[in-house]
């Protein structure tokens, strides 16, 4: 069977990426004046008196999404950010170990000039930079570095591409492969 007759007809991408976070002001703050991202649109509060968030979200009835907000994050996928109120709410956000566990990566042409601007920013980065110099990975530098309410994010580059390239014509999605839509 060929690769395009695989998985969910029509897909051509990831529309967005949803989390949530403690605070909602505080985080489209620093989504938009730390990492760079753009705001387009609001909604919320959403609650219900039946079951309906249950049903639809997953979460407890009793459950009310304060808010969200909707940002892009230059040419990579959307960001739509909650703030809900819920009985039944963690508190804490899952480590990279954990079910669930996730972490945002933004790619970024300088990196050495990016991680100075966290610092500059008094963002809280783990460890020293990663540099891959062999397997896939070649060419990568990474570093993990936290939100505020601790999120993971990571910082990337690899500006002459990844050690896979030299294998194979097929390449992984890159943001720097799009031209500037703005």
């Amino acid at each position: 069977m060929a690769a395009d007759n695989i998985g969910l007809p029509g897909l051509r991408g990831t529309d967005h990426i949803g989390f949530t976070v403690p605070d909602l002001e505080d985080a489209v703050d620093f989504f938009v004046n730390i990492i760079g991202c753009e705001k387009f649109y609001t909604l919320g509060p959403i609650q219900s008196d039946d079951d309906w968030m249950q049903t639809h979200l997953n979460v407890h009835p009793k459950t009310v999404m304060t808010k969200q907000w909707f940002l892009r994050c230059k040419n990579g996928s959307n960001f739509e950010i909650f703030e809900y109120d819920a009985p039944d709410q963690n508190a804490m956000p899952p480590k990279n170990s954990d079910i669930g566990g996730h972490h945002l990566a933004f790619y970024v042409d300088d990196f050495d000039a990016a991680l100075t601007f966290l610092k500059s920013k008094e963002v809280r980065i783990l460890g020293e930079p990663t540099v891959r110099r062999t397997g896939p990975v070649a060419g990568q530098t990474w570093v993990y570095f936290l939100a505020p309410w601790g999120m993971q994010l990571e910082l990337i580059s690899y500006p002459n591409g990844k050690g896979y390239e030299k294998d194979t014509a097929r390449r992984l999605w890159h943001p720097a492969d799009l031209a500037n839509t703005e």
